[in-house]
């Protein structure tokens, strides 16, 4: 889904609106059944027009002002939703409505990017959040042309309008949005005005970079032949040693200044040439090294045949969250590329591609120097020790989320940590997991190892800690403990390496076999039992977990304080809630 929005596939129309000047201003817009209520145009800061315009504008003086002040932005910068609104009228031109000729005022803000769709957009206010606000704040005309607003559009733009009807909106009114869409797009067709358009957010791929770390681009630039690329026996084409890597006052990348590698010979002529001195990006190199892992040492190709064959693809890639649309998505159309001229076997890169979720500040916000929330790795480590800083990592949410970071929780991952290796001091003599602890110990293991596949550490350590609160309890021999040691291994080597040691458990706790666990035995015997009169506990009971409803009920109105407080009272209803609780309606 994040891939899919990314690339941004919509399919909508371009759209030619007529301008006072002359000149034909045309939109794309996904949302051509809205042109009625089209009531004012913007333009990025960076539209050609501009400076078509520029002596005819009485306000340029602004509109210079305004695009020096959006150059300094980045995209992200300039799109953000939340941001305020920002833009200069454009005096002296008016845009011309295709659908009923009216003039409307022509803008530009820097919210509309010129490297998307055709760099100017109509805008309407009434059933868009972001154009609502702008005329809001520009006193603009708002007209509704999907009805259906609860609220009224001068009030709130309404933008859930997707099975609404259009209004003031000439021959489409009455039609819903779908017919309208197909309806417009036809009429502009027919009209000469527009047409149907497919567009995409993704932009082309900026390949190099000025610099000298990354792959050498294995091209040469000849005046006989131009561009011209090297003999596959001239590759891998390497860096040559340098002694500065700074970017050249010129704005060229640092291998420029390296006369002597720059200026070779063409390989189709054998003339004069140079080679290019930008490198690839790091996403190159990133994109398929995982292949070079399965056949590292071939020095005749990416990867052999068999290799790819035996190897591929990754059963398993797991990555940081920010890296889940862009990694993913060069990977895979680099490996897509490979799949089609023959190098690898396989269409897909990965089987199976999981995200981690990231660590943020104490006050909720990313981790920065800027913001002042940075946790020293270090810091923590001296005051806690190593196994505690792993354990609280895993312990402090769910994988695939992003989590806080908790000074008073990572005090709690050290209080169990101490809690099991005092369990030492307690432990008694024991092959075999003592009837008692028997169901909770399988069921533990069960809980652990699913959730170490399924990546669910926090809830395996929760398990963890149950059983060490019940094994301090109630008592621990060596069997439990032996598999306590075994399980929590993976999230606290240390100190279970030293627990193992101290045992004299035999070799190493990493190198011992996994426990089992078996089904029947993870199933409770008995189940303690909630009671409630008119919902308020009152008392707890512990009963065979396949006990029948009827003697459940019996065995609890028995309960000595139950019965003292149903005496006199009649019950009015009866409820059981199997393995739970029993609630007594008594009055």
């Amino acid at each position: 889904t994040q891939q899919r929005n990314w690339i941004g596939r919509s399919t909508g129309a371009e759209v030619d609106f007529g301008t006072t000047l002359g000149d034909t201003l045309t939109v794309y817009t996904t949302r051509p059944d809205t042109l009625f209520g089209a009531t004012y145009m913007v333009i990025s800061p960076e539209h050609p027009y501009i400076e078509k315009w520029a002596d005819k504008l009485t306000n340029l003086d602004e509109v210079r002002k305004y695009q020096d002040e959006a150059a300094h932005k980045s995209d992200f910068e300039r799109t953000e939703l939340n941001k305020d609104k920002t833009g200069v009228r454009l005096q002296g031109v008016m845009g011309i409505n295709p659908v009923n000729n009216k003039e409307i005022p022509i803008f530009i803000s820097d919210y509309v990017l010129v490297s998307y769709g055709t760099g100017a957009i109509m805008a309407v206010p009434a059933h868009d959040t972001r154009d609502w606000e702008f005329a809001k704040k520009f006193d603009l005309p708002i007209i509704e042309v999907v009805a259906g607003s609860k609220v009224g559009v001068e009030n709130e733009a309404f933008t859930d309008c997707a099975t609404g009807v259009m209004t003031n909106s000439d021959f489409l009114t009455g039609m819903s949005v779908e017919e309208a869409k197909k309806a417009i797009t036809e009429w502009l067709t027919k009209e000469g005005k527009g047409h149907q358009k497919v567009n995409f957010k993704l932009r082309d791929w900026v390949f190099s970079r000025q610099r000298y770390w990354g792959e050498p681009i294995p091209i040469v630039k000849c005046e006989k032949c131009g561009y011209v690329p090297l003999d596959e026996s001239q590759l891998p084409l390497t860096l040559p040693n340098v002694e500065s890597y700074e970017p050249t006052d010129t704005g060229e990348s640092p291998l420029a200044k390296m006369t002597d590698w720059v200026n070779t010979t063409c390989p189709c002529c054998g003339g004069p040439a140079k080679r290019e001195t930008d490198t690839m990006p790091q996403w190159a190199g990133s994109s398929w090294y995982f292949l070079r892992y399965c056949d590292p040492h071939n020095d005749k190709e990416l990867i052999s045949k068999e290799a790819a064959e035996y190897w591929t693809p990754v059963d398993w890639y797991n990555g940081g969250m920010e890296h889940t649309t862009l990694h993913l998505l060069y990977s895979r159309f680099w490996h897509k590329f490979l799949y089609d001229i023959g190098v690898v076997p396989t269409s897909e890169p990965y089987q199976k591609r999981t995200s981690h979720g990231m660590i943020l500040g104490e006050n909720g916000e990313k981790m920065s120097k800027s913001r002042g929330n940075v946790v020293n790795p270090d810091e923590i480590v001296d005051t806690y020790g190593a196994d505690t800083m792993r354990l609280y990592e895993m312990f402090i949410g769910d994988f695939e989320k992003a989590a806080p970071w908790n000074s008073d929780s990572i005090k709690g991952c050290k209080r169990f940590i101490e809690k099991y290796w005092n369990l030492q001091e307690k432990v008694v003599d024991g092959d075999e997991y003592t009837p008692q602890m028997e169901a909770l110990m399988h069921k533990t293991i069960k809980k652990v190892t699913y959730d170490i596949d399924n990546l669910k550490a926090n809830t395996a350590i929760a398990a963890m800690m149950s059983l060490v609160n019940e094994l301090s309890a109630k008592g621990c021999n060596k069997a439990e403990l032996k598999t306590l040691t075994i399980l929590l291994n993976p999230f606290a080597p240390h100190v279970t390496e030293e627990m193992w040691d101290v045992m004299n458990f035999g070799g190493m706790v990493n190198q011992a076999k996994w426990p089992e666990y078996d089904e029947e035995k993870t199933k409770e015997n008995d189940v303690e039992i909630v009671i409630q009169i008119m919902g308020k506990v009152r008392a707890k009971i512990t009963v065979p977990v396949d006990m029948a409803k009827d003697d459940v009920l019996a065995t609890a109105k028995a309960e000595p304080k139950i019965a003292e407080l149903l005496d006199g009272k009649e019950i009015k209803k009866e409820v059981y809630v199997p393995g739970k609780l029993v609630n007594f309606v008594a009055l």
